[in-house]
């Protein structure tokens, strides 16, 4: 059986996809100061990132950006943030990853916010695969997607032109 790879979205898909969460999350924060745009570490704080030079050009919100080290192998081993607790305490907190694939690493990133008191407290990814273990959604989503188990979906958000394809 020969696998191929099937772009799913665009360099130009994905510009626009950011935008339109990084608006989705201005309406949901209007009132706010100033937010915390949570990014698991690699392809979720890349895409934190994104958000937060959207946002600062769309908001007169300011947001703060906080990288979140999850071991995705081991997700039950320590989880580590860059900024400190003080600062992310009461306050709007938007948890970012790539792609929603079984609900593991972002659970357990939900599971570490939940021992801090949180003003609100959302998730964000680009793409969502239906394919969930654990009851956890998110609330901003660039494109979701029914897919089989055996196919992957891989984001490249770090380099000039961005893309998601389906392996």
């Amino acid at each position: 059986m020969t696998v191929t790879n099937n772009i799913i979205l665009t360099h130009e898909e994905i510009v626009h996809k950011i935008k339109r969460i990084a608006y989705q999350i201005y309406e949901s924060n209007v009132e706010e100061s100033d937010i915390i745009l949570a990014g698991i570490d690699r392809n979720g704080y890349f895409l934190a990132k994104k958000l937060k030079t959207v946002l600062k050009k769309i908001s007169p919100i300011e947001p703060i950006l906080c990288k979140v080290s999850i071991d995705k192998r081991n997700p039950r081993n320590e989880i580590k943030t860059s900024i400190p607790v003080e600062t992310y305490k009461n306050k709007s907190v938007i948890l970012i990853d790539d792609v929603l694939n079984s609900g593991t690493t972002l659970i357990y990133g939900v599971k570490y916010f939940l021992d801090v008191p949180l003003k609100q407290f959302k998730t964000a990814v680009l793409v969502n695969r239906n394919h969930k273990k654990y009851p956890v959604k998110a609330d901003f989503k660039g494109i979701s997607l029914s897919t089989s188990l055996q196919e992957h979906v891989n984001i490249d958000l770090d380099g000039a032109v961005f893309k998601a394809v389906l392996e």
